[in-house]
């Protein structure tokens, strides 16, 4: 099953990742500290606190915020290369964007396969330069 990284409704996505993992709702319930009808009303929710994703990380053994993540580096737009050489005055990390998963890549290449998407269209609508798309096509 395909996820849509555009539009991540985390509720829902947790629910599949409960149901195919077969954690019992007590389990649950004992961890997260609530009651069988929060965690219900959790999967019916489109976003959830990030204390609250980062147990249901744990619990489930799934990084859910690297799904956002993908988000970002699919449909955030990239920085100038100006502003890459200018140092920021910023005192949190900084990551690199062109950092692509294996999944990240797997999704790029099934799309083209399926042809539910183009080389050119993949390139406009993900920004990833067409060397790359082409270095992954001629690898994987």
């Amino acid at each position: 099953m395909k996820i849509n990284l555009k539009e991540i409704n985390i509720g829902h996505l947790i629910n599949m990742q409960v149901e195919s993992s077969g954690i019992e709702m007590v389990r649950i319930c004992n961890f997260l500290k609530c009651e069988e009808q929060e965690v219900i009303k959790m999967y019916e929710q489109s976003d959830l606190s990030a204390d609250l994703l980062l147990k249901w990380s744990k619990l489930l053994k799934y990084d859910f915020f690297r799904l956002y993540s993908q988000h970002l580096i699919f449909y955030s737009p990239q920085k100038n290369i100006a502003e890459n050489h200018i140092k920021e005055n910023n005192i949190l990390p900084s990551f690199r964007k062109s950092l692509y998963t294996s999944e990240m890549i797997k999704f790029i290449i099934e799309l083209i396969q399926t042809e539910e998407k183009s080389i050119k269209e993949i390139i406009e609508e993900y920004n990833i330069p067409r060397t790359t798309l082409y270095r992954w096509l001629e690898k994987y």
